[in-house]
């Protein structure tokens, strides 16, 4: 399914007003040792030889980063990976008793489960069950068959060519129409095809070996030069795909479009049979993404040697199918992409990939399991409270701005008030009682559950947008914010500790889950989502001067982070990590606003030898610790759009006065920039 655009998710992760400032108690000494925490913090997490002022994520993560190494089947190791560890042991024990039978609500995730840990059954069908796909691409006869042969290819989850699926309209987010953008690619963004720096060209070797070993595991005669010609298509493909930076800019990826005027931009492919194969609902327009890209497809198949195509489509097969086929399939899958583009030493064991899997392809079904287990009623409502805390300080920051104009605000305020939260868990649970589930045919499971879904978001086509349905599952470490809902998502899975605890200290939770929570608010005035209305439509809603404004105060943040080194000689790129740190540096911002209103009638009180604004930035700090692999690290600077976790937090702090306060740094220390950024 194409990637649902403009949705800022992640787990990723403003304004205090000189009276809130006012407010904060005189900067408190650093604290000694402590045994145990009274707060929440985890002290033992600290790094007490390193000074807050100079590099507070070191302060805050230096005792964790010394003593939590990357796992050997890890390409990293963070607090996010901490607590999915702890979200897949509870995951685990559920499936365990739901595999070995008794109930029969949980008969579905149990049989897909078991037949995904059946090694040894997997192991004896070899390449056997990718057969029938292979068969039918092998009688590929022409490319005017191909579309009806992409469209099966795409239906079971193998991504060929192009994406296709349903996403609201942006110029009309009430009606979720049809999409087709960009895809077909191995490697992790376009830009692996046309760097020439060394680093690159290396990775592209070992990306054309890997192409011949899995070429030669599904049958090619010759696998060398099945490989050169899978590269050869990819290159082409990604040629004619725009980078990760133009595609934040939503006008670059809306183009609506009829049918007819979508088939007049590639008479190569035949749409019509492409629809009817998938089982299209009528299509009454449809985004096509980016129209050069599907251009250049077009081009591409006309004059690429039909075998050459299948030896393309025999690679996406197999590349999508492998985590569940033979394990000379899993293996040289995680050859390539464990260890050489992510570093990982050691393949996860078994249990852990298909408690993924699982997830992935039943993600409600086992999260109303979870849910009972993991998320008492107390967190959900404690969460809620906090969203509306959030929400009341971020329309206070709004109103008090000083660079933004009475009618820009206005329409803000309409905007933030209009956001719905989603705390948890969907309303209404997905039902899969269309889902067949086979035990003991794990590839089959796998690629019916990706047809279940592929038919899910077909059937959406053309109809009111629902606002109800999750894009995340409820036992995953994330959350989001989707500028076409105007809504914000948290997950269970996420509100846990270190992020959520209804144990600690409020100041700590502000810090972690509030910050987290503000991140996701700010994302609906980030560069993005700034440019969508209160009901998610494409609209601008701001003034010249104002946009201007806003755009000033975000070349800041560019400019900043694109400061940042993360790894060797590659920088962090300012423009594709602008939204996320617009965010990150939003959200702080407004939890600590948040938080100093609700204990504005009480009196501060130090925990742990901390006082509540440093515990608030702790609680921040802690929640970015983080060990990275270089290999993972290089790769996340060309693709993510957020910070590695060491910049989330000093990129933030040394932007806010308030920590200066509340730590006593001097001016020019590190983590007092001279030029404070700030645009929430």
């Amino acid at each position: 399914m194409p990637q649902r655009l403009l949705v800022a998710s992640a787990l990723i992760w403003v304004s205090l007003t000189a009276a809130n400032a006012q407010q904060a108690p005189a900067a408190a000494p650093l604290p000694g040792p402590s045994a145990q925490s009274s707060s929440g913090l985890q002290l033992d997490a600290l790094d007490r030889t390193a000074d807050a002022c100079t590099d507070f994520y070191q302060f805050a993560c230096g005792g964790w980063i010394a003593k939590n190494p990357v796992p050997a089947d890890r390409a990293s190791w963070g607090r996010f990976e901490e607590l999915q560890e702890r979200n897949n042991d509870t995951l685990r024990r559920i499936l365990d008793a739901a595999a070995a039978g008794g109930d029969p609500g949980a008969k579905k995730v149990g049989d897909y489960y078991a037949s995904c840990l059946d090694e040894p059954a997997i192991d004896a069908k070899g390449a056997a069950p990718l057969d029938p796909l292979l068969k039918r691409i092998a009688a590929l006869a022409s490319v005017n068959d191909l579309a009806p042969l992409v469209a099966e290819l795409h239906t079971v989850g193998v991504d060929a060519f192009f994406q296709f699926g349903s996403q609201a309209d942006f110029k009309d987010a009430s009606v979720e129409m049809a999409i087709v953008d960009q895809g077909g690619l191995g490697l992790p963004d376009r830009d692996y095809y046309v760097r020439d720096d060394a680093t690159s060209k290396a990775l592209r070797t070992q990306y054309v070996d890997h192409l011949g070993r899995m070429s030669a595991l599904v049958g090619a005669a010759e696998p060398a030069q099945a490989a050169e010609q899978v590269m050869a298509v990819e290159t082409a493909l990604a040629k004619g795909a725009l980078d990760a930076v133009s595609r934040r800019d939503p006008n670059k990826v809306y183009h609506k479009m009829s049918t007819a005027e979508l088939q007049a931009l590639t008479p190569q492919f035949v749409w019509a049979r492409y629809f009817s194969a998938i089982g299209s609902p009528p299509i009454y327009a449809i985004n096509v993404a980016e129209p050069e890209f599907v251009k250049a497809f077009g081009q591409l198949v006309a004059a690429t040697p039909l075998d050459a195509i299948k030896a393309y489509l025999r690679w996406h097969v197999a590349h999508a199918s492998a985590p569940v086929l033979a394990r000379p399939f899993v293996d040289e899958n995680f050859r390539f992409y464990g260890t050489a583009l992510t570093g990982a030493r050691e393949l996860r064991p078994r249990w852990k990939r298909c408690v993924q899997y699982t997830d992935n392809d039943l993600g409600e079904a086992l999260g109303q399991a979870f849910v009972k287990d993991a998320f008492g009623p107390q967190a959900k409502a404690d969460t809620l409270q906090m969203v509306h805390e959030l929400e009341a300080a971020l329309e206070h920051d709004i109103s008090t701005l000083s660079w933004m104009t009475a009618a820009t605000k206005k329409e803000a305020l309409i905007k933030l008030h209009a956001i719905a939260d989603k705390i948890g868990y969907p309303d209404k649970w997905r039902d899969y009682s269309a889902l067949m589930i086979v035990r003991g045919d794990a590839l089959g499971n796998s690629h019916r559950s990706n047809a279940f879904e592929f038919h899910r978001q077909m059937n959406k086509i053309g109809k009111p947008v629902d606002k109800t349905l999750w894009a995340m599952t409820p036992p995953t470490v994330n959350a989001y914010y989707n500028p076409l809902e105007n809504n914000i998502n948290f997950p269970a899975g996420i509100l846990q500790p270190p992020f959520y605890s209804a144990r600690a200290d409020a100041a700590v939770n502000f810090g972690g889950a509030g910050a987290v929570i503000g991140h996701e608010l700010t994302h609906g005035f980030d560069d993005q989502g700034r440019q969508f209305d209160a009901r998610g439509n494409l609209k601008d809603w701001w003034t010249a001067a104002d946009a201007t404004s806003f755009e000033d105060r975000a070349q800041c943040l560019v400019d900043e982070y694109a400061g940042f080194t993360a790894i060797d000689d590659i920088k962090l790129n300012g423009k594709l990590t602008l939204g996320e740190n617009t965010a990150d540096n939003g959200g702080l911002r407004i939890a600590l606003m948040a938080y100093l209103t609700r204990t504005a009638a009480q009196p501060p009180q130090t925990l742990d030898g901390f006082t509540p604004e440093q515990r608030v930035f702790l609680g921040w700090g802690q929640v970015w610790c983080e060990n990275v692999r270089p290999e993972r690290a290089r790769m996340l600077a060309q693709i993510n759009p957020h910070s590695p976790g060491h910049d989330r937090v000093n990129g933030v702090v040394s932007n806010l006065p308030e920590f200066q306060q509340a730590f006593a740094c001097k001016a020019g220390a590190p983590m007092v920039r001279k030029n404070q950024c700030r645009v929430w």
